[in-house]
């Protein structure tokens, strides 16, 4: 028995020499880029937390809708508080009219609007670790957004080098939208997803970047423009037979499955194909419009008029300034001569969130996918010092507190 326990060990011993080398060069490659993106995001929730704490105006409001006891169970509020109890009790589709209704909210609101990915990395978390939903949620989202940092830093760096990789990283961490970063949401785990499934596309990992994207449609809805990318990208290949035409078929095969299986599953326990998308127009007011409330928005805050649906004044305000940075930023993008998965996921993201009507002060937090965006600034900034890079980003981080998160969370509604 102790023959046997010492040779064990020394298996063990073995094996961790040989794969300590392994794990020194990790540390030393992506050490760096998770101690910036991390740094930042602590200075970043470190602010809103001041925020909240100093107003007290989180004290006023329900628990479901952004209030609580304490200031960080701000984090779990609005689309937090259905993460939960889909991990807690599960789904319960469901197209319920609300009695004598006639306008926009006609129908009671129900956890199917929630894909399942994220809630049940809560559920194995709980049962993992131990930690309540809250805990759980928390965890699962600062994992997810440390892995959307390596992505879109390993995206920018095939771009701009190892600098513009961290820039890139950074700026996932102050971006407008990116208190929901940290918080029980599922932007981060959508974006670290989609990066990593973009990343593999431009390395020609096709069945990784299947499983990545099939992933990610059980995630968000918005993970269409994902597997259109990778749809067009495997189309070329195939046009330039570059890999096969194994590969390729396979990752456009695989792509939507998540995304298609999940909304025919609740359509199916609807009793209505498309009850997915009914639940979302009756229950939310969010719909595919043209466009036609992201133009009033567009038109009317740049005049101080607040009197379209969902007004939220500074919120929108900041809206405003993020969909116009990102429309300005759109040709710097396609002059960099990204590979077409990067093009067609950002341009459709786009066409996605402002085509539809919606709560407008989202917007910010919905164009997060849109991390390519990202590179034509961080191939910029790659000239500058890293002291530089990290004072820009640390004033930004603090300023963050504010426009990323206390604005989303207690502004407006995330």
């Amino acid at each position: 028995m102790n023959t046997t326990t010492a040779f064990g060990r020394e298996q063990a011993s073995a094996a961790y020499r040989a794969l300590r080398p392994r794990l020194r060069a990790a540390a030393r490659r992506h050490g760096p880029v998770l101690a910036l993106f991390g740094a930042f995001k602590l200075v970043g929730l470190c602010s809103f937390m001041f925020l909240l704490s100093s107003t007290g105006s989180f004290r006023d409001k329900h628990p479901r809708f952004g209030g609580g006891a304490h200031p960080w169970d701000v984090l779990a509020t609005w689309d937090g508080w259905w993460y939960q109890q889909i991990a807690l009790y599960g789904y319960d589709p469901e197209l319920v009219p609300v009695p004598g209704a006639t306008g926009l909210i006609t129908l009671e609101g129900n956890s199917a609007a929630f894909f399942p990915l994220y809630p049940a990395l809560i559920r194995l978390t709980m049962t993992v670790t131990g930690l309540g939903s809250y805990g759980a949620g928390m965890l699962v989202s600062v994992l997810a957004s440390f892995a959307a940092a390596l992505g879109i830093h390993a995206v920018a760096e095939w771009f701009g080098g190892r600098r513009a990789g961290l820039a890139a990283a950074g700026l996932w961490a102050v971006w407008p939208g990116s208190g929901v970063e940290w918080a029980v949401y599922s932007d981060s785990l959508y974006v670290a997803l989609a990066a990593w499934a973009c990343y593999a596309v431009m390395n020609r990992h096709w069945l990784t970047a299947g499983f990545l994207a099939l992933a990610a449609g059980l995630n968000r809805p918005t993970a269409g423009a994902l597997i259109a990318g990778i749809g067009v990208a495997a189309l070329l290949a195939l046009r330039r037979r570059e890999d096969g035409p194994l590969r390729p078929l396979l990752a456009l095969a695989l792509a939507p499955l998540g995304l298609i299986g999940y909304l025919l599953w609740v359509g199916h326990r609807m009793g209505d194909y498309g009850g997915y998308f009914a639940l979302q127009s009756g229950a939310w007011a969010h719909e595919f419009d043209y466009g036609r409330q992201t133009f009033e928005v567009l038109t009317s805050v740049p005049v101080g008029r607040f009197t379209y649906l969902f007004a939220f004044p500074f919120a929108d305000v900041i809206g405003v300034g993020v969909v116009l940075l990102a429309l300005a930023l759109v040709p710097l993008l396609l002059r960099l001569r990204p590979p077409a998965v990067l093009v067609v996921h950002t341009l459709l993201t786009l066409v996605l969130v402002l085509g539809s009507q919606q709560i407008f002060a989202n917007v910010s937090r919905y164009l997060l996918p849109c991390f390519p965006l990202f590179l034509p600034l961080a191939v910029g900034m790659r000239r500058l010092s890293l002291p530089v890079q990290c004072s820009l980003f640390g004033i930004a981080a603090l300023a963050s507190g504010s426009y990323a998160g206390y604005v989303l969370f207690e502004l407006g509604v995330p």
